[in-house]
């Protein structure tokens, strides 16, 4: 039995029933195969949903021994995040936090006042996005050595592919102005050469190795904090995007404690050598799909943002500049190649339209060298496509991992970045489903909310939260609601080889379910990002329970 989530989420556990549980007085939705069925009761025992009834006359037989009352509310089928980072946001939740602050100055002060409040080595936080400030100008060490001289400060952009530290940290890196660019890599410097407090992709690797080491035991307790706080937001399953042998075991300490308060499926990080083994060893699949490890992930570019998303053609607000490939071809094709080749799927990172070309010439040769086809290979992000390249993904049977905020959080600078013509194949949600590929919904946390009503809500209307720009952002690239909720139910499910088991909810399936206040089919699609969430279940188990 799953242990209890920390209190201030509210969460609680159901005790184990004996015999059947009976939902009802419920205004239930679910999907199969695309088409959305409605229902008003559902039956679950031993994990497993035994029954589904249509109308009252219908579950008004039924000889379940412990009854509840739905009072009204919107069941859906538990979703599912196909693309998060689950131990970078539990530290995220434990540092500094930046997200949405407007400018350099206000970054340093928060910073400032979580250095005075705190006795850690290191000085550590994430989410600032120049994009937002007022100069949109990368930001500099001296205002962090304002905050901290004695201390190392490591705050990561919003993205996760740039570093902003202090000279402290960039001391203990040995970084200075004779330090040359590392492969994958930028190190910015200023007018002298020095270096400005900004490290890009490849760069922010020697930062990391001076990093202090966390036990497994504490790395157990940042993904237990990140995925009880998933819970609350309707998640019942996430995809952890590039886990590393420590994280595996961190995982395996909380399956073997059965204190995972929701589903993972893993993705091994294909450069850690210490991983090597797993792969040798073949996937890890649980009988009860709690941790299913079956899955790689590679990163073939950087992010738009900092401009190291590999583009074919100049950046039209930096010309000369097109981006960062991470790897060498040769390196990028042993890796997916050994990967195929001891029978794990291949997520692949690509955001520039010349990072997924890349990725998917590899995957056509590699998939017919492998026979590999069944592994259901990803190309995570799928964001700036050459239009010739859309059809591709249902040619391979490669399946588009999206994240639908991503677009209404680029939509500021994604224009800027790449001018008119690239945008006819950015973002392009719409053009994927249309072609008949398969695709999964995310969200990319930390780097975006978690919320999966945030994804939805941008799918749908492709507006920022205060429903801008009006008609929404590349408006003929919105997808319907069914087509946005199947992004994180059957699509996400599809993606991880377990649309068997979860993802719908019908006789057979594991009863992984969500109450909410309002009917994500009849509310006005603007508010659809403010949806409530009440109750979240897990293979039978109440997981949480809103205040």
């Amino acid at each position: 039995m799953k242990k209890i989530l920390t209190a201030c989420l509210c969460a609680t556990f159901s005790s184990v029933a004996t015999g059947a549980t009976l939902i009802h007085n419920i205004n239930g939705y679910t999907l199969n195969n695309g088409e959305l069925e409605r229902f008003q009761a559902m039956e679950f025992e031993d994990e497993k949903i035994t029954a589904i009834y249509p109308d009252e006359k219908a579950f008004a037989k039924s000889d379940a021994t412990q009854r509840i009352d739905g009072e009204g509310a919107t069941l859906l089928p538990g979703l599912i995040d196909a693309h998060g980072h689950v131990g970078g946001y539990g530290k995220a939740l434990s540092s500094v936090q930046l997200t949405g602050v407007e400018s350099e100055a206000a970054a340093a002060e928060r910073v400032a006042a979580f250095a005075a409040d705190s006795d850690n080595p290191w000085i550590m936080g994430r989410g600032w996005n120049q994009v937002l400030w007022p100069d949109k100008q990368f930001p500099s060490k001296q205002s962090l050595d304002e905050a901290s001289t004695t201390r190392p400060v490591a705050l990561f952009r919003i993205d996760g592919h740039a570093l902003w530290v202090n000279s402290r940290a960039l001391e203990l890196a040995g970084i200075d102005a004779t330090t040359p660019d590392p492969e994958g890599g930028q190190i910015l410097r200023d007018a002298a050469g020095q270096p400005t407090g900004v490290l890009v992709d490849n760069a922010m690797n020697a930062v990391k190795a001076a990093f202090p080491s966390v036990t497994d035991k504490r790395t157990a307790q940042y993904l237990h904090t990140a995925l009880s706080q998933l819970a609350s937001y309707g998640l019942t399953s996430t995809h952890d995007a590039r886990v590393d042998a420590q994280t595996v075991r961190a995982y395996q300490l909380l399956a073997d404690e059965q204190n995972l308060p929701i589903r993972v499926y893993g993705m091994l990080d294909v450069l850690d050598p210490k991983n090597d083994g797993y792969l040798q060893d073949g996937p890890i699949i649980d009988p009860g799909h709690m941790l299913d490890i079956r899955s790689v992930k590679i990163s073939a570019d950087g992010a738009l943002g900092s401009r190291g998303a590999a583009l074919a053609e100049d950046y039209s607000d930096q010309p000369g500049q097109r981006g960062l490939l991470l790897l060498s071809d040769e390196t990028l094709e042993h890796h997916i190649s050994r990967a195929m080749a001891a029978g794990y799927q291949v997520n692949t990172h690509a955001i520039g339209d010349l990072a997924n070309t890349r990725v998917l010439d590899f995957y056509e040769s590699l998939i017919k060298k492998h026979n590999s086809g069944d592994l259901r290979h990803r190309v995570e992000h799928s964001q700036i496509l050459r239009l010739d390249d859309i059809p591709r993904f249902k040619q391979l049977g490669v399946i588009a991992s999206i994240q639908p905020t991503h677009a209404t959080s680029d939509k500021n600078m994604a224009g800027d970045r790449l001018g008119d013509q690239r945008l006819e194949g950015a973002y392009a949600w719409k053009s994927l489903l249309l072609s008949g590929a398969k695709m999964a919904g995310g969200s990319d946390f930390p780097v975006e909310h978690p919320n999966p009503f945030f994804g939805l809500h941008a799918a749908v209307a492709r507006q920022s939260q205060d429903d801008e720009p009006e008609g929404g952002w590349l408006p003929g690239q919105k997808i319907n609601r069914e087509e946005a909720l199947s992004l994180f139910t059957e699509g996400a499910a599809y993606a991880a080889h377990q649309e068997a088991v979860i993802g719908r909810l019908a006789p057979g399936y594991h009863a992984d379910f969500i109450l909410v206040e309002q009917d994500y089919f009849a509310m006005p699609e603007t508010e659809i990002w403010d949806s409530k969430v009440l109750q979240t279940w897990v293979a039978g188990e109440q997981v949480y329970t809103a205040d």
